[in-house]
């Protein structure tokens, strides 16, 4: 069962602006890149950004993140992964490495090192702390591809990625950026950041969050407004549309590698049929040499598809099951909301209190609805932008490849013409 996560660190004043529902609207008779278009008008994400840093020094930097959104003052690379095999278990390590300029750093570079459980432990404190932001997804825990090892090169290289790309993400993003946990797992020294982890909320709350947010999920929400119905809506169409696409990138995957293995057993069966057939040798050794040459270029391919496409779509089919998790938690809050001024109605409980409760409740949900609205219009531009590349650059790439094949067949063909016109013909009987 998903944890309730405490409403803590949302703010925000004055409502927004509601999201057309046509911007939202999801056909499901039309094309599936249909919703990828981008004639959909956007809002101005940072200006609705619900919370603000608490220093001073912070609140300069954030304005000026809002204002000139491309200037960068916050690096973040990962590299350097590291096996260690304890008595307990085995895992990886990999180098978190900053660059900045921001004055509430104590320093312009840091070096620290961090596994899994540490990125984990970052997302779950900045869902806490904003339950309806957008936080990006991790990769899973675990990968289940028939046996492949989890601790294998290439496990290891496409979880790093998938980390950078997680911590880029909330560097880039105008309220998580300036969040105190991502400073400390950051810059924490490796020894120290186990101190910060035990600094979250205990068992018992966790435990008592859990009752009252399954409570609260069995009573459902009587009157979601129809610009988060809207999303509702859109989220699960965006998830099936996604997900097929994953599932067709992956199948493609597959069948580019079995094609691959095929083109490399059809080149030496070539070569060797040249040692048998002496007139016959240059033909099938340039036949040879053409297999090889398209086989290099299939591989470019295949990389291009593993490296740049499939983790773009495999990270939008986590942001949909993620994006579903923050519905549940807004409509916590409208349920909770909704129960406080149900029992101050029918007078069961204390009014005054009641009343009270009621009205931080009604500012929490209208700080909720705050965040969730300007942040979700904010990932539907990066979605479209990001999906948008991959199938661009997966398109050019494409047409590269066939460009290169074509023309590798086309050489071949010609210097066989000329040849076989150069040759005497036979005597005519």
């Amino acid at each position: 069962m998903e944890e309730p996560l405490p409403a803590g660190g949302a703010g925000g004043d004055g409502p927004c602006a509601l999201l057309p529902a046509a911007a939202l609207a999801l056909d499901g008779d039309e094309d599936d890149l249909e919703l990828f278009s981008k004639d959909a008008s956007l809002m101005d994400m940072n200006s609705l950004s619900p919370t603000m840093p608490t220093s001073p020094l912070s609140m300069i930097n954030q304005v000026k993140f809002e204002d000139e959104p491309d200037l960068k003052d916050l690096f973040i690379t990962v590299d350097d992964p590291e096996s260690h095999v304890t008595t307990l278990e085995t895992f990886v390590t990999y180098r978190v490495a900053t660059q900045t300029s921001r004055g509430e750093f104590d320093a312009s570079e840091f070096a620290v090192r961090r596994r899994y459980q540490d990125f984990l432990w970052l997302k779950g404190r900045l869902e806490e702390a904003h339950p309806t932001l957008i936080v990006p997804p991790l990769p899973e825990k675990f990968v289940v591809k028939g046996m492949v090892e989890r601790f294998n090169d290439s496990f290891i290289e496409t979880r790093r990625r998938a980390l950078s790309t997680f911590l880029t993400r909330i560097a880039d993003h105008p309220t998580l950026t300036f969040s105190e946990d991502f400073k400390v797992f950051l810059t924490a020294p490796d020894g120290e950041l186990s101190a910060h982890k035990r600094q979250g909320p205990g068992l018992l709350s966790k435990v008592g969050q859990t009752v009252r947010a399954a409570a609260l999920a069995l009573r459902g929400v009587r009157g979601r407004p129809a610009e988060f119905e809207a999303m509702s809506g859109f989220l699960e169409a965006f998830s099936q549309k996604v997900g097929l696409l994953h599932k067709v990138s992956q199948r493609i995957c597959k069948e580019e590698r079995e094609y691959v293995d095929e083109m490399k057993e059809l080149g030496p069966i070539h070569a060797l049929w040249a040692e048998l057939e002496e007139d016959l040798a240059d033909t099938l050794q340039g036949v040879a040499g053409c297999l090889d040459r398209c086989c290099q270029a299939t591989e470019r391919r295949l990389r291009g598809l593993a490296e740049a496409l499939l983790p773009v779509v495999h990270e939008y089919v986590l942001y949909g099951e993620m994006l579903m998790g923050v519905m549940k938690r807004r409509d916590h809050i409208q349920a909770e909301l909704e129960s406080k001024a149900e029992a101050l109605t029918y007078k069961k409980a204390d009014t005054e209190l009641l009343r009270e409760e009621v009205g931080k409740l009604e500012d929490k949900l209208e700080c909720a609805n705050t965040a969730l609205r300007a942040d979700w219009e904010r990932w539907r531009q990066n979605m479209r932008h990001d999906l948008t590349s991959a199938f661009t650059a997966t398109a050019e790439r494409n047409v590269r490849y066939y460009e290169q094949c074509l023309a590798t067949w086309e050489s071949f063909l010609a210097a066989q013409s000329d040849l076989y016109a150069k040759e005497p013909p036979e005597d005519k009987p």
